[in-house]
């Protein structure tokens, strides 16, 4: 077989063939290549395709794996058994699991499907769901099942208190229900896979003679029951090729154990270590921060990125005031990018956690930018906030019968669906809305029903009330409150609902920023706000979309210029990881994954101050950040600034730190911008005499009259506190001369032009 197109460690681990094989290979090193080409070389060397096995992650994967490895040696590929681990667990079942009681008939119970087995348990054993909510019980059964415990097992690890005991018994009786219903969970297919195969030794001993050689991709992503099954697999031939990198285990979260990579020479001295260190993807400086960044991980097998593309343009910095001067920046540079001939499509921004990205919808929106939310939905169109927008829409038009229809059960409230459509049967009956029926209940309801609807009726009575009583912010938030929006995901202890916590807390503080915005702000004017941002995020763009998604979805892809966001501590780093060292380490694997992203460019943010989930802080600049040499970062915007106003007076004093940014705090200095002075050099405009401090009122019509030559309509200018803009208008004559001007971040300001602080910026960038 020809492996001529194979670097020499790729070429080493395609010729590889016998014994265990730990391929480290870092991000963009071709790691796909070479393990296509391994299958292939062990075909080609005579192993039949039917004796081997490999293991991905995702359908897609594999299916893109089998369709390489078809175009190398033909199509007797086809009998290799190229899937994923619960696909093959899934086709063992199929031909076992009679052996485990169960009938090979036996159907895979989704999420849903495992949720109404467990509330039918919570009846049965007449536990409160408040108390005892069914998405965390299964996400415990989940984590015991990937650790394979079992329910005794997992008890004696518990806290052993009441509530455990609950979990306990919930988690026996829902073994017990699965089994007498045929039916097996997602986690399941791996479990009792590696039961049937440890207490049947037959079946073991055919898998074993059948699969002579076993490849993992991903391995770092394995958790300890594929573990296992890859160990029970291979103890007998030793033909076991694992590919991962340990820098990109990020899934600790999930069940993946980093441990399974670490110590994979452990479990098999003998193992042939060979390290892919080639990239193939990004510019030297961008593998440069990545190595320094990493470097500082104990916990990781040593080896260093390096590429032959050269060195490529240093790394943007840019430390913003806050969020939404972060944010602007962000599109800022987007447009600046496209006027450089670059698509929208080739454009990612990368952040930690999805609450984050409701600011950078708003702006991107706002200068005109489309884009589309990777691996999940855009922020207004999430359920936990599409929940809190319904309550607000029939709060204020109680007629909306779409939106009562969603809430009157959210949360639950034992408003079922019959008793739905009884009160919509009596409204279209008696010719009234919906919400009317909710006083006039039909006779048709029993005593439950309606004290259920009854009780919702007083609720959204109360609300109504308090909304003329409050202030907007201050009555968004009592509503989540007593409503019990927030609560109910507060109770469940998984990380779906904690994301859909901070969702909220974000939307809260999306509330107060708009109340703050606008004096005397009211409910119905946030409403076609929000309204006005779903409406804009439906429309499309030919020339493609800018990529929004967190850094974990970024794993596995890859774009010519990336942004990360958010390089804060408690951001980015999490709070979460702030005193745990393992932890700490994953955040920092996640900082490589994200800077790996990018091909040609990479732009890195921080805010100095930043509100999220309804809270302000005050970050100090990310350690990811700190580890960064300087000799790799550029702070553009400060050096583009200073380049602008070099000979311009100084209006307020400059920050330190990474970056200056444009997001400059009111100073006594700059709210003196009103006092007659003129912050444009005299020089510039090529007028004499023209001096910093109080000038002379001819001097000062000299300068608005050059100005008002300088400055036309569409003209991009940078304003030494708002940064870039474009000129609106130009309005007036001499001293009274105006300019308006339209700032990403803060929308259109008017200034004076004898003393406004900006200059024109040229159209070659």
């Amino acid at each position: 077989m020809d492996l001529s197109m194979l670097n020499p460690q790729q070429r080493l681990a395609a010729e590889t063939l016998e014994g265990p094989v730990l391929i480290l290979a870092g991000a963009g090193s071709g790691k796909t290549r070479a393990l296509t080409c391994r299958v292939a070389n062990l075909m080609d060397h005579g192993v039949p395709a039917r004796s081997i096995l490999a293991l991905t992650f995702t359908n897609k994967a594999a299916r893109e794996m089998k369709e390489r490895i078809v175009r190398l040696v033909g199509d007797q590929a086809e009998d290799a058994w190229i899937s994923t681990f619960h696909s093959t667990c899934a086709r063992i079942l199929r031909r076992d699991i009679e052996k485990l009681g169960y009938s090979r008939s036996f159907v895979i119970y989704d999420d849903d499907d495992q949720g109404a087995v467990i509330k039918e348990i919570l009846k049965r054993l007449n536990i409160d769901e408040k108390f005892l909510p069914p998405k965390e019980i299964r996400a415990k059964i989940s984590d015991a099942k990937n650790k394979l415990l079992s329910p005794d097992e997992w008890f004696a690890k518990s806290e052993r208190d009441h509530r455990s005991q609950m979990l306990h018994d919930v988690f026996v009786e829902y073994e017990t229900r699965l089994k007498a219903l045929n039916a097996l969970d997602f986690d399941d297919l791996l479990v009792k896979t590696l039961e049937l195969l440890a207490d049947h030794p037959p079946v073991l001993e055919s898998y074993r003679a059948r699969f002579q050689h076993v490849l993992v991709d991903e391995y770092q992503d394995t958790n300890y029951a594929q573990y296992m099954l890859v160990k029970l697999l291979t103890d007998r031939s030793r033909n076991l090729c694992v590919v991962g990198d340990d820098d990109q285990s990020i899934y600790g979260w999930r069940g993946a154990d980093i441990r399974n990579i670490l110590d994979f020479e452990k479990d098999y001295p003998d193992a042939t270590v060979i390290k892919l260190e080639q990239n193939y993807r990004s510019t030297a400086n961008i593998l440069d921060a990545a190595n320094q960044v990493i470097a500082h991980n104990a916990g990781r097998k040593e080896k260093a990125l390096w590429t032959e593309s050269g060195e490529g343009e240093p790394i943007k910095l840019f430390c913003a005031g806050d969020e939404r001067e972060e944010a602007a920046w962000v599109a800022d540079r987007i447009r600046q990018l496209g006027r450089q001939g670059e698509s929208y499509g080739r454009t990612a921004v990368l952040y930690r956690t999805n609450a984050q990205s409701r600011v950078i919808e708003e702006m991107l929106m706002r200068s005109g930018i489309p884009y589309k939310v990777f691996g999940g939905q855009k922020f207004y169109d999430r359920k936990e906030i599409r929940d809190v927008v319904a309550y607000l829409r029939v709060i204020v038009n109680p007629a909306d019968d779409v939106s009562l229809k969603r809430i009157i059960n959210v949360p639950k409230r034992s408003i079922g669906d019959s008793t739905v459509q009884e009160l919509v049967n009596h409204a279209r009956e008696n010719d009234m809305p919906l919400y009317s029926a909710l006083s006039d209940i039909p006779d048709t309801l029993s005593s439950r029903p309606r004290k259920c609807v009854s009780d919702f009726f007083l609720l959204m009575t109360m609300l109504t009330a308090l909304k003329e009583a409050l202030p907007l912010s201050e009555f968004v938030k009592t509503l989540v409150e007593k409503t019990g929006l927030m609560e109910q995901y507060q109770r469940e202890d998984t990380e779906e609902s904690r994301a859909r916590v901070e969702n909220m807390q974000e939307f809260l503080g999306a509330v107060e920023e708009f109340a703050r915005a606008s004096e005397n702000a009211t409910l119905e004017e946030y409403l076609e706000n929000v309204a006005l941002v779903t409406d804009l995020d439906q429309q499309e763009d030919e020339r493609g979309y800018v990529t929004l998604m967190t850094l974990h979805s970024a794993k596995g892809l890859e774009f010519p210029n990336v942004f990360m966001t958010g390089l804060e501590e408690g951001v980015f780093p999490s709070g979460r990881s702030l005193m745990d060292e393992n932890r700490m380490e994953e955040e920092r694997r996640l900082c490589y994954v994200g800077i790996t992203r990018a091909q040609k460019r990479l732009f890195i943010s921080r805010a100095s101050q930043r509100m999220l989930y309804n809270q302000v802080n005050h970050n100090a600049p990310s350690r990811f950040l700190e580890e960064i040499p300087p000799r790799l970062l550029q702070d553009e915007w400060a050096e583009k600034k200073e380049a602008a106003f070099k000979g311009v007076p100084q209006s307020a004093p400059r920050r330190g730190g990474y970056g200056s940014g444009y997001g400059m705090r009111s100073t006594p200095a700059m709210a003196d911008l009103g006092k007659p002075r003129l912050t444009l050099h005299g020089d510039a405009l090529g007028i004499p005499g023209v001096q910093k401090g109080f000038a002379p009122s001819k001097a000062r019509e000299l300068a608005s009259g050059a100005m008002q030559s300088l400055f036309r309509k569409g003209d991009r200018v940078m304003h030494r506190k708002f940064g870039e803009g474009q000129v609106v208008a130009v309005t007036g004559r001499g001293a009274d001369a105006r300019i308006q001007i339209e700032f990403t971040a803060y929308g259109v300001k008017e200034f004076s032009l004898s003393i406004a602080p900006i200059v024109k910026l040229e159209d070659d960038e």
